[in-house]
């Protein structure tokens, strides 16, 4: 297996995979919001690592959505470019990170903040299938900060199908 593979992105994703992992990871940020502790932010932060550096197949709760909960609740696909998801697991590795270095440096107010950002973006995701960081995606796209290569199915984010959400 060349590098490449290892650490390649799904293209497409199945958005119900995507909506269960959002939800796991909310479940995940809201105790580790009441929790306080510096090794659930170190959590999270890894989630989003493995998840960033191959979708699902390096992350437990990105295994867990695609091998358990969309077969056995879900029970169909929906499926959408995996570029910008890659890009909101991105931005999910970034806060995390964040607050796991605030909450290190001993400022767990800021770290619980920064999570909570995280918390609403993951519950858009997991319940009304609405990517935060997708929709940063396509206007980072159409603005041009992000070629049209890099996703060639979301040069118009915006006319997705979304009546099967």
């Amino acid at each position: 297996m060349s590098l490449r593979e290892a650490f390649a992105f799904p293209n497409p994703v199945n958005d119900y995979a995507a909506r269960s992992t959002a939800g796991l990871v909310v479940a995940l940020a809201v105790v580790t919001v009441v929790v306080n502790q510096w090794w659930l932010y170190a959590l999270l932060a890894i989630g989003f690592v493995l998840r960033v550096a191959g979708g699902p197949k390096y992350s437990p709760f990105g295994r867990l959505a695609v091998h358990v909960i969309v077969p056995k609740i879900w029970k169909k696909e929906k499926l959408v470019p995996g570029p910008p998801k890659r890009f909101a697991q991105t931005i999910g590795a970034v806060l995390s990170t964040v607050a796991l270095v605030l909450s290190l440096a001993g400022f767990g107010l800021a770290a619980q903040i920064a999570i909570g950002f995280l918390i609403v973006a993951a519950t858009l995701e997991s319940v009304f299938g609405f990517c935060l960081g997708c929709t940063i995606f396509g206007f980072l796209q159409r603005v041009g900060v992000i070629p049209e290569t890099v996703c060639e199915a979301c040069n118009n984010i915006w006319a997705r199908d979304t009546a099967s959400v």
